[in-house]
């Protein structure tokens, strides 16, 4: 199995958090989920180092191909991950670890850069570092750059340049479980905004000499007996759990392992009583097909409310994707 690499077990965690699985709310990732309907992670590919016996400054640089990011979809939110283990060589001392994104690679002089964040930690510290990226994604978006190069400098205090790998920083060489790589939120871009028309002096409407159309609990219950649906089931939800292990689909799809998604099935016959959630047309067309049962069908029984469900998968590319999926669950059924 592919998951104890380091970016699955985070999604996984992230998972559980949208999914309402688990108390952590308070993290800073978690907290961005209520603003994402998609989170993708990004395996480092290539690393370099530039390091002890070359020249000051020490750097680590990273790359990640980002090909696979869709469009028509907004970056909330963008962080590198790293993780620490304590040095011996520092002792206890205080590291500021900063980070850089490369913008332009230069053969003859040092490659431009736009610093991204800066943090500052102990020596001994073990953990996960996180490193906000998120200014980095304006160029991959705007510009469709497709390769998103990191640098990460470390400097003591006194602001002599360390080795990131003397430092604790783990990098490709790492075992899976502490592999570095970003984590990328996502949220639909809105659409645009409709201009709201001019606004025109209410006027006092005359009393309808029509009814309105019959309310479900208004109909003639004169047809009751007669047009009743004879013991037939009326419209409304039933189980149905899909299992992704049934659609052979568990190569990819790493949790759920299948869902609720419900079905509405039932007779919309006339009269629609008010469980039916009836549309006013479909109380129409079984008043016309009462009439005329060979000219028009039926209404039909059909969802009425749809909720989305989260679902963490790989992509074509090994990346490991999570998403809600909307319209994925049925909350209510009701006649059409």
């Amino acid at each position: 199995p592919r998951l104890p690499a380091s970016a699955p077990l985070f999604m996984l965690d992230l998972y559980h958090a949208m999914a309402g699985d688990d108390d952590k709310d308070d993290a800073p990732a978690e907290r961005r989920l209520g603003r994402a309907d998609l989170v993708m992670s990004f395996v480092n590919m290539v690393e370099r180092d530039h390091a002890l016996g070359q020249q000051e400054p020490h750097w680590k640089e990273f790359r990640f191909d980002l090909t696979q990011i869709p469009d028509g979809e907004a970056v909330t939110a963008a962080e590198f991950r790293i993780y620490k283990v304590p040095s011996i060589h520092l002792l206890n001392r205080t590291l500021h670890v900063s980070m850089f994104q490369v913008v332009q690679e230069q053969s003859n002089r040092e490659s431009d850069l736009l610093f991204l964040d800066l943090q500052t930690l102990r020596a001994g510290d073990e953990g996960w570092l996180v490193l906000d990226v998120t200014a980095a994604s304006d160029r991959w978006l705007l510009k469709r750059h497709k390769d998103l190069g990191l640098r990460l400098y470390v400097e003591t205090e006194d602001g002599h340049s360390v080795d990131p790998g003397l430092a604790g920083l783990l990098g490709q060489r790492a075992p899976r479980s502490q592999q570095p790589f970003v984590v990328t939120f996502f949220r639909a871009s809105p659409s645009p905004i409709r201009t709201p028309r001019a606004v025109r002096p209410l006027r006092r409407r005359q009393p309808k000499k029509t009814n309105e159309l019959p309310q479900a609990n208004r109909l003639p219950g004169i047809f009751d007996d007669i047009h009743g649906s004879h013991g037939r089931q009326v419209c409304r939800r039933h189980e149905l759990y899909v299992s992704f292990q049934d659609l052979g689909w568990l190569d990819w799809v790493i949790a759920p392992q299948g869902y609720s998604a419900y079905y509405c099935e039932g007779e919309c016959s006339f009269p629609l009583g008010s469980c039916m959630n009836a549309t006013n047309h479909a109380i129409l067309q079984s008043l016309v097909h009462l009439m005329t049962p060979d000219a028009v069908p039926k209404a039909c029984c059909a969802p009425t409310k749809l909720s989305a469900t989260s679902v963490l998968y790989y992509d074509s590319s090994n990346n490991v994707i999570l998403r809600k999926h909307r319209n994925m669950v049925v909350k209510a059924c009701g006649c059409h």
